[in-house]
């Protein structure tokens, strides 16, 4: 069983509980047979073995409490007896001295910590027993704590669940929020992917129209063309049709009620210099440097949604910083670089203070998805850099 608070974060807690409990057992050990011999004049032996009694558990208590109670309990109440057999003097403390009062709030405190509370109202109940039972033999003229006991492990007991029930709602709403987090992160993933789907299916929407229409009329292009051949054509012009219609239905799946349009052609690599065009006008200074590339239809929507991410990012979290575009094809591999510098003022929030968070996320599925690679992090000058 692990002991108490072994699962803070912090060192010092964790040793926290063993801490106090050596401090006890190393005051009240020689205490106690200090008191019980000079004060009660017990025999030295039973008071050094009512003292071990009494102090040592409290090292168990850090790992198990309950256990401990029983043999301190115990031995409380032995001792409570033997002080019976001894000569009491008038206004002397009983059943319970005050180091016995101590040891035995600290366990408390650790039962508090450990236990549920249906164990700890039978502790009580057991404690409160226990000094009623011995109020009834007080001899006369003795100073009675049983009381006191009685209400200071009962304020102890309180005090030990409370924190722990505390410690426990922290807890919990600890891995609620790593739940909720994973969760929120698994859904914005789907729902990137869903609408790069969407966006994927104009794309071959688009491939599948154009298919049709060439099938449908190449007996009205093509001159001489056999009768199979024909046939051909027209099975081919079919299958794409159904094809077509297949993608609208999956279409519907996909989209939700607020997206619009459908066979929209999506943007590629030829609108990126007019998306530095809008990004100059709003202020950021954008230099942009392309080569002629000849990319699948998919390659290029995913290079144009890397740079509008992060030509809108730079907008949001660093505005007037300049910054250079650049694509480049090489080695038939398709390099898109982002890369802005500090922004010429200091601000202490973005302009955008309530992001998705999705356009991270939604980079790395894109590239991700035309098997690419993303590489994006800050610059040692305090700029960003996107690399596609």
């Amino acid at each position: 069983m692990p002991a108490l608070l072994a699962g803070a974060s912090r060192r010092w807690v964790r040793l926290l509980p063993w801490g106090v409990a050596f401090v006890l057992c190393v005051v009240l050990l020689p205490t106690t047979v200090q008191v019980l011999g000079n004060d009660y004049h017990v025999n030295g032996g039973v008071a050094g073995a009512l003292a071990v009694a009494q102090t040592a558990p409290l090292l168990l208590a850090v790992v198990r409490p309950l256990r401990a109670w029983w043999v301190i309990l115990a031995a409380d109440v032995a001792g409570a007896l033997t002080l019976l057999t001894a000569d009491l003097e008038r206004q002397q403390v009983w059943p319970f001295p005050p180091m016995e009062i101590v040891g035995y709030l600290g366990l408390c405190l650790a039962l508090g910590l450990r236990e549920p509370r249906r164990t700890l109202v039978l502790v009580w109940l057991a404690t409160a027993g226990a000094s009623t039972g011995l109020a009834l033999a007080a001899p006369d003229g003795t100073s009675d704590t049983s009381v006191l006991l009685t209400v200071l492990s009962g304020v102890a007991l309180v005090l030990g669940g409370a924190l722990r029930e505390r410690y426990e709602a922290q807890r919990r709403l600890a891995e609620q929020e790593t739940i909720s987090e994973a969760e929120r992160g698994r859904r914005t993933l789907l729902e990137e992917r869903a609408r790069i789907a969407r966006e994927l299916h104009d794309v071959v929407a688009h491939h599948m129209s154009v298919i049709t229409v060439q099938a449908d009329s190449a007996a009205y292009r093509l001159d001489g063309l056999p009768p199979q051949v024909r046939e051909e054509f027209t099975a081919i012009a079919a299958t794409a049709r159904e094809s077509l219609g297949e993608m609208r239905r999956l279409l519907g799946v996909l989209r939700n009620e607020e997206a619009r349009g459908e066979l929209a052609l999506q943007p590629g690599l030829k609108r990126i210099g007019q998306l530095v065009e809008a990004t100059a006008r709003a202020g950021v200074p954008v230099e942009f440097a392309a080569r002629d590339a000849d990319v699948p239809e998919a390659v290029g929507l995913s290079a144009y949604r890397v740079v509008q991410e992060a030509l809108a990012n730079v907008v949001r979290h660093a505005p007037g910083a300049p910054t250079q575009v650049s694509v480049s094809m090489a080695a038939a591999r398709l390099t898109v670089l982002v890369v802005n510098g500090p922004p010429p003022a200091p601000h202490t929030a973005p302009l955008e203070k309530n992001g998705t968070g999705h356009g991270l996320v939604g980079m790395r599925e894109r590239v991700r998805l035309v098997g690419g690679e993303l590489d994006i992090g800050p610059l040692p000058d305090g700029g960003f850099r996107v690399a596609a």
